[in-house]
C-alpha cells in the first residue's frame, strides 16, 4: 500500500530553493548572496549543508565569487550550458542521423530568423567569415591543416546565423549541433575536394538572403546546404547511423 519515500539530502533541498529564488526573481543577478551564517539559519540546518548547497548551485553558474569570498547572484552564460548538453548526447549514443534530422530544422529556422533580426554587425561578421573561408580556398587549402581551418571556418559561420537570430533559445538548442559538423566535415572535405567551394556557394547565397532580409529564401538555401552536406556524408562513405561518441574517439 505505501512506498517507501525518497528523502532528498539536505543540501540539495537548500540548493534547490536558493535555485528557485534566483529563477522566480527574488535574488536577481548582481545581488549578493546571504551569508552562510544566515541561510543556514533561515533553513535550519548546519553551515556545511548549506556550503555544499552553495557548491552546487555554484557550478550551475548561478553564483559567483567577487570581492574576495562574498558570493554575488550570476546569469550563466548562454554557452555555459550548452557543454552539458553536448556530453548527454554523446552519452546516450546519439547517432550523426539523429544530429541531421534536428539540424535540418533548427539551422534553417535560425537563418530564417536572423535575416529578420541580424544586426549590421552579425551581417559584418558573417561577411568576413565567408571571406576568409573564400581566401583560404583561393590559396589551395591542400594541407590536411588548411581542411581543419575550413571546418572551424564553417562552423563558426553557422553559429554566427544562430547568433544572429537573436533568439537565446534557439542559439541553445543549435549549439551541440556542432558534433555533426566537427568529426565528419574534415573528412568530407579530403575525400571530396569539391565539397568546399559547393560550401561556399551555399555560404554566400546565405549571407546574400540574410543581407537582402530574404527570409524565405535564407531558410530554403540553408535547407539546400543541410541535404548536401547529408549527400556528401554518404558519398565519403561514413555512416549516419554511427553514434557520434564513436566518430570521436577514433
Amino acid at each position: 500500500m505505501f512506498q517507501r519515500l525518497r528523502l532528498e539530502p539536505a543540501y540539495k533541498v537548500v540548493s534547490s530553493e536558493i535555485e528557485r529564488s534566483i529563477l522566480d526573481g527574488q535574488l536577481q543577478p548582481g545581488m549578493p548572496l546571504p551569508t552562510e551564517q544566515s541561510l543556514a539559519e533561515r533553513f535550519g540546518v548546519h553551515r556545511s549543508t548549506v556550503r555544499e548547497a552553495i557548491r552546487q548551485i555554484e557550478q550551475e553558474g548561478l553564483v559567483q565569487r567577487r570581492e574576495g569570498r562574498r558570493l554575488f547572484v550570476a546569469l550563466p552564460g548562454l554557452y555555459e550550458m550548452a557543454p552539458r548538453a553536448a556530453r548527454l548526447l554523446l552519452l546516450q549514443q546519439t547517432t550523426f542521423a539523429e544530429l541531421w534530422q534536428v539540424a535540418v530544422t533548427l539551422e534553417p529556422l535560425a537563418a530564417q530568423l536572423a535575416a529578420l533580426n541580424a544586426e549590421p554587425l552579425d551581417l559584418q561578421e558573417l561577411a568576413a567569415n565567408t571571406e576568409r573561408t573564400a581566401d583560404l580556398q583561393a590559396q589551395g587549402a591542400e594541407s590536411v591543416e588548411d581542411n581543419a581551418r575550413l571546418v572551424e571556418l564553417d562552423v563558426e559561420f553557422h553559429a554566427l546565423v544562430g547568433r544572429a537570430s537573436h533568439n537565446r533559445a534557439l542559439m541553445l538548442a543549435r549549439e551541440p549541433i556542432s558534433l555533426l559538423y566537427n568529426p565528419t566535415l574534415l573528412q568530407i572535405h579530403l575525400r571530396l575536394p569539391q565539397s568546399k567551394a559547393r560550401n561556399l556557394a551555399a555560404h554566400r547565397a546565405i549571407l546574400d538572403a540574410l543581407q537582402r532580409r530574404d527570409a524565405a529564401a535564407a531558410a530554403e538555401w540553408t535547407r539546400k546546404h543541410m541535404v548536401d552536406f547529408q549527400k556528401g556524408f554518404e558519398m565519403t562513405g561514413l555512416d549516419m547511423q554511427t553514434p557520434i561518441a564513436r566518430a570521436r574517439s577514433s
